[in-house]
Order: C-alpha cells, then sequence, then structure tokens
C-alpha cells in the first residue's frame, strides 16, 4: 500500500505513501545516479500547453524523436497502471518507457529527481500524493492537457504544476465465503471476527489507515473535526479481542490472518480478483455516509530529461481511454462525471463499479497535519503499539 514513508515526516506528508506491488523488469533504483548526461529541446521544455507544439501529431513527433519516457511508483496492480502502461507502449511502440523504482513514496519520487537531474535517468513525470505535490511545485513544470477545463478547479493547481489523475474511496473488504454479509461497523464487534479486522496499519503512519480511521470515525459519528467516536470505536473492537494492528499483504489475506480489510476501493478490486482465482469470494463496500476519497496528482519534472514525451503522456492519461482503464482498475478517474456526459464512460466497468456517492469526505492539508497530530496523541495511549 502507498504509505508515508517515515512517522518523522507524517505532519507535513500524510499523503506521501510508497506504492507496493509487481514492478516491471525495467526497474531501477534510484539512491544514485547512473545516467548520461542529456540536452533537451527548450521549445519542448517549456510548452505549457499542445498549442506550443501546434498540434496533436506534432507533440507525438517530438515525443518519438525523444525516443523514451521514465515513469516512476507506478505498480502493476495498483489502480491497474499495468493496464494504462502497455496501453501507452501500443500507442506509441517507438517510445521506451523504462519504469523506475514501482516502491517509491512520493517524496522518494522527488529525491529521485534531484539524485539524476541532468541526466538521461531522472523520472519524467510523477504520481503524488496531494501532500507532497501541492508543497513542491517548485520542481514541477506547468503543463495543462486538453482536457484541462473537464478537471474540476477544486483538485488542480491553477498554473497547471499538478492536477488530480484518480481516488479510490476508502472502504470495508472482508471473505464472504467465511463470515456473510457485513452492513454495518457494529458487526465487527461479533465474536466471529476475533483478530482478524485490519486498519492495515497505525492511522498516523500509513495513508490506508489515517483514510481507513476517518471512515470509521464518520460512521461513528465523528467527522474530520470530531475524532474522539473513531478511537472509542477502535478501542470497542479491540477490547472484543477483534482488532489485528498488522499491515495487510497478499499474504495475510490469502491465510485469513486478515479476513476484514479497510482499503481503497481500487486496491480491493486487486484482491477480489487474485483471491477469486483461488476460489476466494472477496466482497467490498463502501458507505454513502462516510465516502472518504484521496486524490492522485500528475506533475512533470521541471527538469524531465524527455519534456515532451512527459507532456504526451499527460495527454494520453487524460484520454477516455487511460481514464477508463483507471476505472476498470477499481479507481474513480478525475474525468469520470464528464464522461458519463459525453458518453465515453466505458459502461461495462460503470455497470459494476463503486463510485462517489453525493458529498465525499475530502480534508486539506492542514486538516491532515491536525489530525495526524492527534492520533500521534492518543492512538498508542488507548490502542496500543
Amino acid at each position: 500500500m502507498r504509505k508515508i514513508a517515515a512517522a518523522a515526516v507524517a505532519l507535513i506528508t500524510v499523503a506521501s505513501m510508497a506504492a507496493c506491488g509487481s514492478g516491471s523488469s525495467d526497474s531501477s533504483s534510484t539512491s544514485s545516479s547512473s545516467g548520461k548526461a542529456v540536452t533537451v529541446n527548450e521549445k519542448s521544455a517549456k510548452a505549457t500547453s499542445l498549442a506550443d507544439f501546434g498540434t496533436l501529431a506534432d507533440l507525438e513527433k517530438a515525443a518519438k524523436e525523444e525516443d523514451a519516457l521514465n515513469v516512476i511508483a507506478l505498480p502493476h496492480d495498483w489502480s491497474n497502471y499495468g493496464e494504462v502502461i502497455d496501453g501507452f507502449k501500443k500507442k506509441y511502440p517507438e517510445i521506451k518507457i523504462t519504469e523506475l523504482n514501482p516502491n517509491a513514496s512520493s517524496k522518494e519520487e522527488l529525491d529521485a529527481a534531484k539524485t539524476n537531474k541532468g541526466t538521461d535517468a531522472a523520472p519524467d513525470v510523477f504520481d503524488l500524493g496531494q501532500a507532497v505535490a501541492s508543497t513542491s511545485t517548485a520542481n514541477f513544470a506547468p503543463y495543462k492537457v486538453q482536457a484541462w477545463d473537464k478537471i474540476p478547479d477544486s483538485v488542480k493547481d491553477k498554473d497547471g504544476k499538478y492536477y488530480a489523475d484518480y481516488t479510490g474511496i476508502m472502504s470495508i473488504g472482508w471473505n464472504k465465503d467465511k463470515y456473510g454479509d457485513i452492513n454495518s461497523i457494529n458487526d465487527l464487534l461479533d465474536p466471529k471476527f476475533a483478530g482478524t479486522v485490519a486498519l492495515n496499519g497505525k492511522p498516523a503512519e500509513a495513508g490506508a489507515a489515517f483514510n481507513g480511521y476517518l471512515m470509521i470515525n464518520q460512521l461513528a459519528g465523528g467527522d474530520i473535526n470530531k475524532l474522539q467516536p473513531g478511537l472509542d470505536f477502535f478501542k470497542k473492537l479491540k477490547d472484543a479481542g477483534n482488532l489485528t494492528t498488522v499491515d495487510v499483504t497478499d499474504g495475510t489475506i490469502d491465510s485469513g490472518q486478515t479476513g476484514v480489510v479497510m482499503d481503497w476501493t481500487y486496491n480491493q478490486a486487486s484482491y477480489q480478483k487474485s483471491l477469486k482465482a483461488k476460489g476466494v469470494n472477496w466482497e467490498y463496500k463502501t458507505f454513502p455516509k462516510a465516502q472518504v476519497v484521496s486524490y492522485y496528482n500528475q506533475a512533470i519534472n521541471v527538469d524531465a530529461p524527455h519534456p515532451a514525451a512527459a507532456r504526451l503522456w499527460e495527454e494520453y492519461l487524460y484520454t477516455a481511454d487511460a481514464q477508463n482503464l483507471w476505472f476498470k482498475g477499481g479507481a474513480n478517474p478525475v474525468l469520470l462525471d464528464s464522461m458519463k456526459k459525453d458518453g465515453t464512460v466505458d459502461k461495462d466497468t460503470l455497470k459494476s463499479a463503486v463510485t462517489i456517492e453525493g458529498t465525499p469526505v475530502t480534508y486539506t492539508n492542514d486538516d491532515s497535519t491536525r489530525i495526524t497530530e492527534w492520533l500521534q496523541n492518543n492512538w498508542d495511549s488507548t490502542i496500543g503499539n
């Protein structure tokens, strides 16, 4: 799961989460630079929209001349990124994609750019949590994709430094064959869930756990300014012997150690797919009054070694084809509402997809800092390590 890189930076990087999942054979370390010096096309590096290239065909030509694109922190089983990357490769076989460190945190993405600055080994594009994106704009090149006006103003930087791409919805997933139905959080107090309900880490240290806490808090009668109800419920869950604080992995789910998991819908979809092949009926659900969302964001490295390819990648990601691939992977793409209106949404996916209902639960960077501090001061003393 994408987690906070370290507890020490939790206050400023609640949304800086590390990716975990399958990588590519092209994956490489970003701890030190092994790249070669590169000279970029200044026109491409300064382009702030497609108009600066002329037409899409002109941008495609410039990108193909660069012949390469470096992406980072994109595990294939995270929001269906494997198919997204394959889609770009199929559309532009002339451009070689190198997948750098799929397990990088948002902070580590930026570190890789700094370490490899001026070389062909630097990442061209980033996929970042909100807290890191909003506080690191000096590292990004402004660029507004053709779909810019379709991206809600509330989830994009006005200058085009970064913009939302997709979000999950916090949800509860469980082994339905073993446990039957779950209709409310109070069901989780049943003795049949002994030692198996997982928040997926500590909420002050892990992004999925942080947002899982907010979901439970909302369902327990709290909100982002009233945090005690959630803690009271987790204390009940602990006292009932049902709470486990182990980190969730495919292995803990396969073994049944974590039979109930609070996680993003796109991760639940991945669990469901892999478990179905093993004969396990994994179900997950969101709750209309507690739809906690947290968008990831796209940004272009201001020092991208392949600036035209970076901009072509962004244009591709905001096409209906790519947005529908994220949708297929269990995420809610940022253009979902506009695609519903213009008829470009994948109708088969829409039939079974879990989508945002009503007003989602969101929070600002200041909120995340305040909530993290509160959790640091209260979680361990109430729940324990």
